[in-house]
């Protein structure tokens, strides 16, 4: 599967976002071609994939957003979440979703994984016949 994937880096927490990254490049194919952008934090990548849409075939997003005190969190990953979803379904392209949602760094350090798993589902839609 010879594509082209653009991984869009949300990196406000820099060491979590190094996990991500690490762990969803790992599983791109290896004749595959990718690119990696980094923004300052996942309200960016939404935008960002969309300036990029016709020029690669999937995409993957990586973040983390942390819970504070107030409810920036949740707005913040509901309109990244929902704006992922619907270039994903216009395009008719993959986007993987590799945001992680935290209550607390700890939890954070747990997920840095979760990369991996987003550039599990790109593929296989990109697999889909």
């Amino acid at each position: 599967m010879k594509k082209k994937f653009l991984i869009v880096n949300a990196n406000y927490y820099k060491d979590i976002s190094s996990g991500l990254l690490t762990s969803a490049k790992y599983l791109i194919p290896k004749n595959s071609k990718f690119k990696i952008i980094n923004v300052p934090g996942v309200f960016e990548i939404p935008v960002t994939i969309s300036k990029n849409l016709k020029k690669y075939d999937a995409f993957i997003a990586l973040g983390c957003v942390i819970k504070g005190q107030t409810p920036h969190f949740d707005f913040i990953s509901r309109a990244s979440t929902e704006a992922i979803m619907q270039l994903s379904i216009n395009s008719k392209k993959p986007i993987g979703n590799g945001i992680i949602t935290c209550l607390n760094m700890k939890q954070a350090k747990v997920r840095k994984k979760k990369g991996a798993e987003a550039t599990k589902a790109v593929i296989s839609v990109l697999s889909q016949k």
